[in-house]
């Protein structure tokens, strides 16, 4: 438990954009933590459809009323910025087999640079196709992505 008392997570990702899939993970974890912070990372080398200025006001718009839950920006490890918020939590989707080797080398390594401890959620059945890269690739192809993103995110 954190310092001051809190339980706090970090369900960190880029976010471009944000889906009805990250919606019902926070939505289906709040009630285990007294704080949740929706961490978008950036990493410079990596191209993003959405400015990172629009994806944090979506999110904020889609959890105004959810006091638990806040939504910054980082740059750098996942790691060091779950440090400097105090977070003892990781929370992470995992869809697939490869997803959970992919996220579970990930934890692993954070495990053995801190205390911090990784929390794998799966997706309810109804969300396990949708990602990110399968709605961008809807969005450039110009058809409708409406029904894949919470009613805040305006694309």
């Amino acid at each position: 438990m954190s310092k001051q008392g809190k339980r706090i997570a970090v369900f960190p990702g880029s976010f471009d954009p944000f889906t009805i899939g990250h919606e019902a993970l926070v939505k289906r974890t709040i009630h285990l933590f007294d704080e949740i912070i929706i961490a978008i990372g950036t990493n410079s080398n990596k191209h993003y459809m959405f400015p990172v200025e629009k994806r944090l006001g979506w999110i904020k718009t889609v959890f105004k009323n959810e006091p638990k839950v806040q939504v910054k920006s980082f740059g750098g490890l996942t790691i060091d910025f779950c440090k400097e918020q105090k977070a003892d939590f990781i929370i992470r989707g995992v869809r697939t087999s490869t997803d959970f080797e992919f996220e579970k080398a990930i934890a692993q390594m954070n495990r053995a640079l801190s205390t911090i401890e990784t929390i794998f959620i799966m997706p309810l059945p109804e969300h396990s196709a949708i990602n990110s890269t399968i709605i961008r690739d809807i969005i450039r192809n110009n058809g409708d992505a409406s029904m894949f993103v919470p009613k805040g995110v305006k694309l």
